[in-house]
């Protein structure tokens, strides 16, 4: 048994700074929490000017993270550098050099996750990473602790903050893609380079994660397919929404069928009624469903310093209680298999959809249409045709929803109209679940 914990943070940005506040704010809960004592010993920025602060907190400020990784004192090293090479070799250093992880770096744990748990088990060590998912919302210990007793058939989740936030404006507002995108930039809730966001890469990520911890094993984000908010336009929202009482929603879908899992990542159609449909803003939500508990349903703010820092600090507490009670590293936290699961291709899916085409306004248009449709076994549920609208220059758009057909099918389909002359814009395509 240990008497104290202490604690290297590394990376004093936004959430770094946070962490620091709360443990000093709530230090006489947490300890209490704890079991023990536990401070921060020393911390590390590459910004020479961030020593100011640390000493307004009275600890050790180095520019090299190597001092905090090399001290034998340091229990824990709380990762939190961002999305840099460097922050793979953080956490294998620490690891390899007798010290706990706790990090909220999503893009390395899920491009590493053999090599870091591995590592961990090997040396008997802790790696928590609940930041790195949604922030606040606690998902990762919900599935891994409280879910423990269930096999987790399947995971529904707006995992990004930053296309949720733009999709809402532009429902609520009527506003195209590029406007929403400037709001969220200048409401904080965007970078100044989104594509990680907006291309579906960061909700990839934690996917995989998320997906890794369900089935004990390593579900690489390169094998999911993956889809971004780019191309949606604001007809298809005003037509989803007033004439079919739906929402569209950039998901993160995972589930396990028969020794194999379906992973994508794409902009979703749910009706009004879907637990997830009233997820709004900066919001994430995640629906996870157990064989034995059923639909089990986490919310919460999935980005800003204090929500990820809150993570951070209950990481620190579970690891130092742990550390304190003498069973840090007996039992592993990540129960990682070297077995695989094959991903089932997206072709062979199947899903309903939601088509919209622009063409010319002229007999014989639908028909031709729905012909090629049914030669590949897509059946249309039902047809909405408008009058020629004033942003589709004057073209007319008929918009279908298709009954639960192969995603191969669709594609084959789709790209056999595209070559028809009365076809004047891309058909539009959504999968509804």
């Amino acid at each position: 048994m240990a008497d104290v914990v202490k604690i290297g943070l590394i990376g004093l940005g936004t959430v770094g700074s946070a962490v620091l506040q709360i443990l000093k704010t709530n230090r006489s809960v947490i300890e209490q929490r704890v079991g023990g004592k536990i401070f921060v010993k020393a911390v590390c920025d590459k910004k020479k000017e961030k020593e100011n602060f640390a000493k307004r907190h009275k600890v050790a400020f180095y520019t090299d993270w190597r001092k905090i990784v090399n001290d034998p004192e340091i229990d824990i090293v709380v990762e939190l550098v961002g999305n840099v090479p460097e922050a793979r070799d953080i956490i294998l250093w620490s690891l390899e050099h007798n010290k706990h992880v706790v990090s909220a770096n999503k893009s390395i744990i899920s491009k590493h996750w053999e090599e870091i748990f591995t590592l961990a088990n090997k040396n008997n060590k802790l790696v928590y990473f609940e930041a790195s998912v949604c922030a606040g919302i606690p998902i990762i210990q919900g599935i891994n602790e409280g879910l423990a007793g269930n096999n987790i058939r399947s995971i529904v989740g707006i995992l990004n903050g930053t296309t949720n936030y733009i999709l809402t404006t532009m429902s609520k507002n009527n506003v195209d893609f590029g406007t929403a995108l400037r709001i969220a930039q200048k409401r904080g809730f965007a970078e100044a380079d989104p594509s990680l966001d907006i291309d579906g890469v960061d909700t990839a990520q934690k996917l995989a994660i998320l997906s890794s911890i369900c089935y004990n094993t390593w579900i690489k984000y390169e094998d999911i397919y993956c889809e971004g908010i780019r191309e949606v336009d604001k007809v298809d929202l005003e037509f989803i929404e007033k004439e079919f009482g739906m929402v569209l929603k950039l998901f993160g879908i995972g589930k396990f069928r028969e020794g194999a899992v379906e992973v994508h990542v794409h902009p979703t159609l749910i009706p009004k009624t879907h637990p997830l449909a009233n997820v709004d803003n900066e919001y994430n939500a995640v629906l996870v469903y157990g064989d034995n508990v059923g639909d089990v349903l986490f919310y919460g703010r999935g980005a800003g310093g204090r929500a990820a820092a809150s993570a951070i600090v209950s990481d620190v507490i579970y690891i130092s209680r742990h550390i304190i009670y003498g069973t840090a590293g007996k039992i592993p936290y990540i129960v990682y298999q070297r077995k695989k699961y094959s991903v089932i291709p997206m072709s062979d899916l199947s899903f309903c959809y939601y088509l919209r085409f622009t063409v010319e306004d002229k007999p014989g248009v639908l028909a031709k249409i729905t012909e090629i449709l049914g030669n590949n076994k897509v059946s249309i549920a039902s047809i909405y045709q408008k009058e020629p609208l004033l942003e589709l220059h004057k073209l007319v758009p008929i918009v279908m929803l298709t009954h639960l057909c192969k995603e191969k099918n669709l594609m084959d389909a789709l790209q056999q109209i595209s070559h028809l002359k009365i076809l004047k814009k891309k058909a539009v395509y959504y999968r509804i679940i």
